[in-house]
């Protein structure tokens, strides 16, 4: 290592800090000190550099760090010389000033020329500080930096932070430099595992730090920590017979907690796996942070790994332990299940009257009522079953009333699924009502089946429909009923599970329903006021309903009809998420405006164009084209008055036109079965071969020329050719 670099280490010794914050603070910490190095222009290696934490650190160790800053050089400008020198060049009070602010007589001031003209400038050089006198600095920066909400305070200090500081360590090379920041003087003395290692930790030079912790029963290094645990867990579970299930989320947190991983096997009696094993699961993950092992065939056994923070002299009281604690919550997730099943799932309903789902959208029944409706409706349109769809939907959110979902919400729809089960429901239907909440997150997969895929659509239409009727639309950040994330599982789901559906067509239906229910929740709460019937589950009871579940009582009331410009504006919320997906999916955005400018009323349709048009992107006329069409758009809206549509061959007068008449006429008689077979890829690869005859008409042909009847039978041909380059998309998105 060179004189002039020299390795640092910077290490702030803490309380146990919070566990899920812990990879951000460190990230802030190694961040806020690389940047206070950069902005005072302190020359570092930072090959490798990463940021090290446990539970009790955050540190920073860099290969190399300049020990002292580059020659600062600075320049102030000062008075221009009309201002700075009077009539006889004698220095102004002005320059006087600038002179004696700078510690200099003004003959020694140097002269620069702008755009104003010439002015006088102080230029200097001063040697570069020497880092060790900057370093506190850059600490207390990084420190006050960090996104800590609510800083922790101690003593009687003035001063805070996400817990309290033990130490401090601050070595540049072999020499401790002097440092003091929350209350703590730097040292080269750390601390190594608290239970394993009560002495201190000595570092001679920062190259021992992660060595001799590791000495010293501590893993500082995040990703070393982290490959220990899987390696222990998985050795654990195998010697248990099963296999490891190991969440990345609670993986992460485990390595938050521990800084000497040991895995420890435990076990559960049998009798708890007759419980929904995502109780179990839940339980064990989010609770304590176990890791359950899987049989062969993915199913939970009774074995789990608990992850200890020591290397425990009596294994078998740790595992006692861990036991202990479990065992109370399987008890509690079996009584709520045996309970449930007493009740059922179907009478699990009734409670559902009393439940609001929302102000204006009457209870959780109500709901439940349209979904069964749309989920009908939607399955006759993609084949499945009507009769399921409307049984699962109806039974999709019983199981929010069971104990088992209201200790573990995260089950809903899975307790749901178990308990039709049990009574015998159709497997199919039991299945569906899990997976009408799918995708529950991002990276989750669709709905499996169609019956699935049907009630997870209804669901989703009538929350999105449902929502944009009572004027709850998403603003800015704010977007409490999840309407984004709602559109985009109705979008992935329709072409994830390559669903022909009227998207415009379902959005009218459930705006329909939606604003029927908000005039009956409405009128209700009028007679309300008049001392009519309650609004609740008992003012719906015993009043007639239609075929789609809707309140008959309220039918001579007149209902708004809903306009089209509500549906588009649905509709058109429903695209926007469809563009930020495909743009996550690094899709052009001038690809998918040119699919989008037509508006395919089905999102698979939309999908299947949209891959055309990227395979038409790649062919070498693809650009010639698209600039032809847009010229074309162009010349067209320039037209007063309807455009005219009539071809007359014995109007043509060149060449150029004639052939480009009888292009597209045979493109069109071979693109219309490609249209109606919806092979988009095709279709476009067959009108790139017209980009010859294109550029021969342009070329040579004047379209707005003086005679009106040649002048509209040009225009009638260009009308054709663009209306048939557009059938796809409107490529001209594609020009550059």
């Amino acid at each position: 290592m060179s004189a002039a670099m020299q390795p640092l280490l910077i290490e702030l010794g803490t309380e146990e800090l919070p566990v899920k914050a812990l990879p951000g603070l460190a990230q802030a910490f190694f961040d806020g000190v690389i940047d206070g190095l950069s902005r005072r222009g302190i020359g570092f290696d930072r090959d490798g550099a990463k940021p090290l934490y446990t539970p009790r650190r955050l540190a920073v160790l860099l290969k190399g760090v300049a020990v002292e800053q580059p020659e600062q050089k600075s320049e102030v400008l000062g008075p221009y010389l009309n201002i700075a020198l009077d009539a006889d060049g004698q220095p102004t009070k002005a320059l006087q000033g600038f002179a004696a602010k700078a510690g200099i007589d003004w003959s020694a001031l140097e002269k620069t020329s702008d755009a104003k003209g010439e002015r006088f400038v102080h230029r200097a050089v001063k040697p570069g500080a020497r880092t060790a006198e900057l370093l506190q600095e850059v600490i207390a920066e990084a420190l006050a930096a960090m996104p800590i909400p609510k800083p922790m305070r101690w003593g009687a200090h003035e001063y805070g932070f996400a817990r309290p500081a033990h130490w401090l360590v601050v070595l540049l090379g072999k020499d401790v430099v002097d440092a003091q920041v929350l209350g703590v003087r730097s040292d080269r003395m750390s601390r190594g595992h608290r239970f394993m290692h009560d002495k201190s930790v000595w570092f001679s030079a920062p190259e021992d730090y992660v060595e001799f912790l590791r000495g010293a029963k501590v893993l500082v290094d995040p990703d070393e920590r982290r490959e220990r645990i899987v390696q222990e867990v998985t050795a654990a579970a195998v010697a248990a017979g099963g296999v490891a299930r190991i969440d990345e989320g609670i993986l992460e947190e485990v390595n938050g907690l521990v800084e000497w991983p040991k895995a420890v096997a435990c076990g559960f009696e049998h009798e708890f796996l007759a419980v929904p094993q995502e109780a179990l699961i839940a339980t064990m993950e989010a609770n304590q942070k176990f890791f359950p092992v899987l049989d062969a065939a993915g199913k939970l056994s009774e074995r789990f790994v608990g992850i200890a923070n020591i290397e425990s002299r009596d294994e078998a009281e740790v595992r006692k332990g861990y036991e202990r604690v479990i065992r109370p919550r399987f008890a509690d997730a079996k009584f709520f299940f045996v309970e449930d099943m007493k009740q059922g799932l179907a009478s699990m309903g009734d409670g559902l009257k009393t439940v609001k789902y929302q102000d204006k959208l009457g209870s959780v029944a109500d709901k439940v009522g349209r979904v069964t409706a749309l989920a009908q409706d939607v399955a006759q349109r993609i084949g499945v079953d009507p009769a399921l769809a409307r049984r699962a939907a109806a039974l999709s959110k019983n199981d929010l009333q069971s104990r088992l979902v209201n200790e573990f919400p995260e089950l809903q729809g899975i307790a749901g699924r178990y308990y039709a089960a049990v009574e015998g429901e159709p497997l199919e239907v039991a299945a569906a009502i899990d997976e009408a909440y799918m995708p529950r997150n991002a990276g989750d997969g669709i709905a499996p089946s169609p019956l699935g895929r049907a009630v997870a659509i209804a669901e989703r239409l009538d929350t999105l429909a449902g929502a944009f009727a009572a004027g709850l639309k998403p603003s800015g950040n704010k977007d409490p009923f999840a309407l984004r994330r709602n559109a985009l599982g109705l979008v992935r789901t329709i072409i994830g599970g390559e669903l022909e559906l009227d998207l415009p067509a379902l959005i009218g239906t459930a705006l329909r329903d939606a604003q029927w229910q908000i005039n009956a929740v409405a009128t209700l709460e009028a007679s309300n006021k008049k001392g009519g019937a309650q609004v609740a589950g008992p003012a719906y009871d015993g009043i007639q309903r239609d075929e789609r579940g809707r309140l008959l009582a309220f039918a001579e009331n007149q209902q708004r009809e809903v306009s089209a410009e509500e549906v588009q504006e649905l509709v058109g919320f429903v695209l926007d998420r469809l563009r930020s997906y495909c743009l996550e999916q690094n899709v052009p955005v001038q690809q998918f405006e040119a699919v989008a400018a037509l508006r395919p009323a089905s999102l698979l349709d939309f999908d299947r164009r949209l891959r055309a048009i990227a395979e038409f992107a790649q062919l070498p006329e693809a650009q010639a084209l698209a600039a032809a069409n847009k010229r074309i758009r162009n010349i067209l809206k320039k037209v007063e008055g309807e455009l005219p549509t009539a071809i007359d061959p014995a109007l043509f007068a060149v060449d150029a036109e004639r052939e480009l008449a009888s292009a597209v006429e045979a493109a069109v008689a071979d693109t219309d079965p490609l249209l109606a077979q919806r092979d988009y890829v095709a279709v476009l690869g067959r009108l790139a071969r017209l980009r010859p005859q294109v550029d021969a008409f342009f070329d040579g042909v004047m379209v707005n020329v003086d005679d009106a009847a040649v002048r509209n039978n040009r225009l009638a041909l260009l009308k054709r050719l663009s209306d048939r380059l557009g059938s796809v998309a409107a490529i001209e998105h594609l020009s550059i």
